[in-house]
């Protein structure tokens, strides 16, 4: 957990684990952060556990060029930069060393981002009886809001909502998304069309991937990783997961036939479950269903049926479903710490 601390802070993806002489023990980067939660292993787990412990590194001797020969030739993003007795002295990055300038923020222009809007929002009932539930205030301020900007602040512009439930309070506050610094498109559902079926009415095929995102989640994911780790990774789609923990409230009794064997007192199992953000290849719309309702879980399933491959992405980061009042609450009394920047 402190090192995925670190890892956010910094903005560089990427740890350096040293000893108390500076002498470099290993390197976690957050690719190795989510491939370890897949694995099951707990944040509170020592780092020990998911470090590279054998990592590449350069001297600080070699030249501009070399370093960025040796990055390129062994696809790496950031070089540790060690001295003879094996201390870290600095890191070197790709992007600044190509470009001799500091990292600009990165682009995501060619990405849309499509957001699911159209629900009733019925168990949020009375609050949704005159509001669509992506425009309920949590930190002073609509839900929605809170995602456009955080994906605004990760370098996606460009937006697609997909509207029908009270859609003109959504147009009449965000309008064409000038004001928010993005550009807003709407996709109107005249009928329930799913989390999936709605890609079938945008306008024209898209060049780039495509993230789906459920209009009712708050988190501060980051979205800039999940786009670089679907291109990388080279899937169809990829689905964002999140670990769910179920605890038995009970002493689970193991047995031999009729010989008790042992007893596991309140037992609790992981799972990981579907976090409602997506990222699919724009080919991925021909089996988009048009006019019918189609869920984005149908839509893997329809994938793996035709050989397509899809990948998971573990969120990490804060996440939660405003699925109804408790929820709605809980997001209120935490929304400032997840999002300090924004407090009054």
């Amino acid at each position: 957990m402190e090192a995925i601390k670190i890892i956010d802070l910094s903005a560089l993806q990427i740890v350096l684990v040293v000893d108390d002489d500076n002498k470099l023990l290993g390197t976690v980067t957050d690719g190795d952060v989510r491939r370890a939660i897949l694995d099951g292993v707990s944040l509170d787990s020592s780092i020990e556990k998911v470090m590279n412990t054998t990592p590449r590194t350069i001297t600080a001797a070699a030249s501009r060029d070399e370093k960025l020969a040796f990055m390129t030739e062994h696809k790496i993003h950031q070089l540790p930069i060690i001295d003879e007795n094996n201390c870290i002295i600095g890191l070197a990055q790709m992007d600044s060393l190509a470009k001799k300038a500091i990292i600009p923020r990165k682009n995501h222009d060619d990405i849309n981002v499509v957001l699911m809007l159209g629900g009733l929002g019925s168990r949020l009932l009375p609050l949704t009886q005159d509001l669509p539930k992506p425009m309920i205030k949590i930190g002073g301020k609509p839900l929605l809001e809170t995602i456009i900007n955080n994906f605004s602040e990760q370098g996606f512009k460009k937006f697609y909502f997909s509207v029908n439930y009270k859609s003109d309070i959504i147009k009449d506050h965000f309008g064409d998304g000038s004001k928010f610094g993005v550009e807003i498109s709407y996709l109107h559902e005249y009928k329930r069309m799913g989390t999936a079926g709605a890609l079938s009415l945008l306008p024209s095929r898209p060049t780039a991937p495509i993230i789906v995102m459920n209009g009712d989640i708050l988190t501060n994911s980051n979205f800039s990783h999940l786009a670089t780790f679907h291109r990388q990774n080279k899937s169809s789609a990829t689905m964002c997961v999140r670990e769910y923990q179920q605890q038995v409230p009970y002493g689970v009794v193991k047995t031999i036939g009729t010989k008790l064997n042992y007893i596991v007192e309140k037992p609790s199992n992981t799972y990981f479950v579907n976090a409602g953000i997506y990222v699919v290849d724009a080919d991925v719309l021909d089996y988009v269903p048009d006019d019918q309702y189609f869920d984005m879980p149908d839509l893997f399933n329809e994938l793996e049926k035709h050989g397509k491959d899809s990948a998971v992405f573990p969120i990490r980061e804060y996440w939660l479903d405003i699925g109804n009042l408790g929820d709605l609450e809980r997001g209120r009394t935490e929304f400032y710490k997840v999002f300090p920047k924004d407090t009054i």
